[in-house]
């Protein structure tokens, strides 16, 4: 059935904090509230938890039944802390403004220091079918986006994160880690396409390449466009991204997790370039976020030993984030590469799925990223008989390079 379910994590209330101690007066504010916001009360439950000494009082969980749904709450006052749970059904009504009026009215009445609010559509929403619901990511505590998700086709609880692989209306086969989105069918060309082709066109002749990340096998599929290419080795932490991908990713892989030319190592990408003792003309840092199991491979100490392994003439590339909504990240991460590398190219696009602009750098101890003339770009676009990429191109090489003005502000 169509609706609407609100969610609300409090923390750091300084208002009311009374109310979390006492069951009668919370119960009679809430259903204060509750009529303010034009819902119809059938029934209602609150009840006093004993505290953990004799002098402390416990929280309270309370429960109102509408006749649209219900609400339901839970208070922890020795955290500052109450959680809050709004649900409605909009089958004969959309009840969506009166649900959203009554979580707003809860939050004012606590005044957090910070509130984690979300909101998920359930039911038989517009025309995606029954299993359709808004998946929500955050881009920092301030800013969140949605896409709208189908069918769920598999979920996953690895030793290293949730996976989660769902059908979405706008982007086909769509890839989840810890709830983030990281790759779909439709729109993955972004991001691998400017992760390698910037600078496997100015290297010009990539023959041996390494992967750190990269289990969808996004990357190893646009490297292997590349005739020149002999051999990738794809180095990933977690083994069921390349099993689950194998299995449901194969319009974005298409089959390069199985070539002959792709070794991959299941493992730790920090030990792997640690013990490696060759060299290679490319490195692709195809990470999650600095705040995920790949947090290490973003340590300078982690770029100086990437750059021990590059060849003459070699180059490392890895995304570096959001400027505009993890501007610090972005900061602190550029301030680690120029450490170690003579030149460090940053560039960016906006990539959909991310629904942010997104930046990227490509880090050598040469600058050929810029020595390139548009028609140098194209001659080798066709040398290597690439065909038509959907973002790539000799116009968008530079474009890629060309930095808003607030982004360059941002690293200097």
């Amino acid at each position: 059935m169509q609706g609407l379910h609100l969610t609300a994590d409090l923390s750091g209330c300084k208002k009311n904090l009374s109310l979390m101690t006492d069951a009668d007066h919370l119960r009679r504010v809430c259903l204060d509230l509750v009529e303010s916001s034009g819902l119809t009360v059938v029934g209602e439950l609150f009840h006093a938890f004993p505290g953990l000494t004799k002098n402390q009082a416990g929280g309270v969980t309370g429960t109102i039944l509408l006749a649209e749904s219900h609400l339901a709450l839970h208070t922890w006052p020795e955290q500052q802390a109450v959680t809050l749970d709004v649900y409605v059904c909009n089958f004969s009504t959309d009840n969506s403004k009166k649900a959203n009026q009554l979580l707003n009215s809860l939050v004012d009445l606590f005044e957090p220091a910070d509130a984690n609010c979300q909101n998920l559509l359930r039911g038989e929403v517009g025309h995606a079918g029954a299993d359709a619901t808004m998946g929500q990511e955050y881009l920092n505590k301030h800013s969140s986006y949605a896409y709208r998700l189908g069918p769920l086709l598999h979920r996953e609880q690895s030793p290293y994160q949730l996976i989660e692989v769902h059908e979405s209306p706008q982007f086909g086969t769509l890839f989840r880690l810890d709830g983030d989105y990281m790759t779909s069918e439709n729109e993955e060309f972004f991001y691998h396409e400017a992760l390698v082709h910037p600078a496997a066109i100015s290297h010009g002749k990539v023959r041996h390449a390494l992967i750190l990340g990269g289990g969808d096998g996004g990357s190893a599929e646009e490297l292997l466009k590349y005739p020149s290419v002999e051999r990738i080795v794809l180095a990933e932490l977690d083994e069921a991204v390349i099993r689950i991908s194998r299995q449901y990713l194969s319009n974005i892989h298409k089959g390069s997790l199985d070539d002959p030319r792709v070794e991959i190592r299941i493992g730790d990408g920090l030990a792997y370039v640690n013990e490696c003792h060759e060299q290679f003309d490319l490195v692709l840092l195809d990470l999650t976020d600095p705040d995920t199991p790949a947090s290490e491979l973003y340590t300078a100490e982690f770029f100086q030993s990437v750059k021990r392994i590059l060849a003459p003439g070699g180059a490392m590339v890895l995304h570096t984030g959001s400027p505009v909504f993890s501007p610090q990240t972005v900061q602190t991460i550029y301030q680690r590469l120029t450490q170690h590398f003579a030149n460090v190219a940053p560039f960016g696009l906006y990539i959909p799925l991310y629904g942010a602009y997104w930046s990227f750098a490509l880090c050598s101890e040469q600058t050929y990223s810029y020595k390139l003339s548009e028609h140098d770009v194209l001659q080798r676009i066709e040398s290597h008989k690439l065909g038509k990429l959907n973002y790539y191109n000799e116009a968008t090489h530079f474009g890629l390079f060309a930095l808003p003005g607030y982004f360059r502000d941002l690293l200097r």
